[in-house]
């Protein structure tokens, strides 16, 4: 029983093979680096997902592309992530300013203030 090494095993084993009862020092560091690979891959995961969210971050068609991209990402189908990226690319008129601007004009033109409410 005082034998540690089998009779036919050679003299020389390789530094990651351990004697029984002792800790395995290369799976410890392997089970860490492949935890840090699969939280660094879930972030670049993340990051490349949020990708038109950030493209159309003060756009007008913002909370569509944020749907689009929810849509890709729960539904797995990639599709809605290319429509989203290629909305956000886009960039549309902002007719608010122009809407604003005609309704004020056909105020003036009814004789009405537009801040005030109808003339006396």
């Amino acid at each position: 029983m005082t034998e540690l090494i089998h009779p036919l095993a050679s003299d020389h084993q390789p530094s990651f093979i351990t004697a029984p009862g002792n800790t395995d020092v290369l799976m410890v560091v392997m089970a860490i680096i492949l935890l840090l690979f699969v939280l660094m891959v879930g972030v670049l995961y993340f990051r490349l997902h949020a990708l038109p969210e950030r493209f159309a971050h003060k756009k007008v068609q913002f909370e569509i592309v944020c749907v689009l991209a929810l849509l890709a990402m729960f539904t797995h189908m990639h599709i809605f992530w290319i429509a989203g990226l290629l909305l956000a690319l886009i960039d549309f008129p902002d007719f608010s300013g122009l809407f604003r601007r005609i309704a004020g004009s056909s105020e003036k033109i009814a004789a009405k203030n537009p801040r005030e409410g109808p003339a006396p």
